[in-house]
């Protein structure tokens, strides 16, 4: 078995400082880093509840209107909230950290980071009128 190194006055410990479990709550930079972490749950939580709903319609309209039933229950629609919310806050978030993620250069210059992520918030404008429009019935 290993034993711990005996230290002398003249080989100090290591300085290892406190850190409290919530050290992510001092600034808002690191609290808006763990919520988009924890957003990708309730992302995953989209995927699943849609896979749920195409197995629903594949078997037919009696297990789609039991699915149905079951998401208007109360605590699916806080849930379904709650992770409407976490997605909107996980799409703005990464479409705000584009720039950083992608460097654009025209002729030497850096694009400025508007005309980086400013394209993706008008694909998903876009894309949310069609499909509000497919699903209507337009």
């Amino acid at each position: 078995m290993k034993q711990k190194p005996a230290y002398t006055e003249f080989q100090p410990r290591l300085y290892r400082p406190r850190i409290s479990f919530y050290w992510y709550l001092e600034r808002w930079h690191y609290l808006k880093f763990m919520l988009r972490e924890l957003s990708s749950v309730f992302v995953g939580y989209f995927v699943v509840v849609t896979l749920f709903q195409i197995r629903a319609l594949a078997q037919g309209s009696e297990a789609y209107q039991a699915f149905q039933t079951m998401m208007a229950a109360p605590l699916f629609v806080i849930l379904n909230v709650v992770s409407l919310l976490f997605t909107l806050f996980h799409t703005i978030t990464w479409f705000n950290l584009t720039p950083s993620a992608m460097v654009v250069r025209i002729k030497g210059k850096r694009l400025p980071d508007v005309l980086v992520a400013g394209p993706n918030y008008v694909a998903w404008v876009v894309l949310s009128i069609v499909i509000a429009w497919i699903v209507i019935g337009g």
